[in-house]
């Protein structure tokens, strides 16, 4: 199933329980209990009883009962009265079933993201230091993570590096400031203005000058 939003309905409550009942401590009689309760649900039977349920399984009346009221108070199963009728519900079961899958989504999907980001770094500190001919610093390196964090696209970031070389510039600053120019004039020409300012922060440079000597100085060694 592809990673994205889904609702409820759209998984498959039963493969979900036999994917997920040993996580949520569901033992084997009961599971078949839960199937067969739904199975009962989806067949017309608004209500399901010991009774019922042991004309489908190879429990007495006694142990469907007793099965019954085990997924009743550990939260699998309840009863509620609508219209004057009572009626079996599987709810609780489904929406503590989905926030499993949900949270297991979710960290597939920052799994996902994260191998992709880390294939994606490898790509440009590997196409930086060929074109620039050396090997990064760490800030150096720290400086294209946080491109990727603002979200410029790795095409985005070699065409800053191919534009900057072009006019005789090898520094990470102007890689920066080609990648801030470039956004600027996106937003000018989507938004017709920009928050982006045309100054480099020089605190930031003073700091990556810094590390820079620092970092020499340590290769040196």
């Amino acid at each position: 199933m592809a990673i994205q939003n889904v609702t409820m309905d759209a998984v498959d409550f039963r493969y979900l329980l036999l994917e997920n009942y040993k996580r949520l401590r569901i033992q084997e009689k009961q599971v078949i209990a839960l199937l067969m309760v739904d199975h009962l649900l989806r067949g017309g039977n608004p209500l399901i009883t010991g009774d019922l349920l042991s004309l489908k399984m190879n429990y007495s009346v006694s142990e469907c009962d007793s099965l019954l009221a085990g997924l009743v108070k550990d939260g699998f199963l309840s009863y509620d009265a609508g219209e004057g009728k009572m009626r079996t519900s599987l709810d609780p079961l489904k929406k503590r079933l989905y926030s499993l899958f949900q949270t297991d989504l979710a960290h597939a999907k920052a799994s996902v993201s994260s191998a992709s980001r880390s294939e994606a770094l490898s790509r440009l500190y590997a196409y930086f230091e060929k074109r620039l001919n050396r090997t990064l610093s760490p800030l150096e390196s720290d400086t294209i993570d946080s491109w990727l964090d603002d979200a410029y696209s790795e095409e985005q970031i070699e065409d800053a590096l191919e534009s900057a070389l072009a006019s005789g510039k090898k520094t990470i600053k102007s890689v920066d400031k080609e990648l801030r120019t470039a956004r600027k004039r996106s937003d000018i020409e989507k938004e017709g203005y920009s928050g982006i300012s045309d100054d480099w922060d020089q605190d930031i440079l003073k700091t990556i000058e810094l590390a820079k000597a620092k970092w020499k100085e340590d290769e040196g060694k």
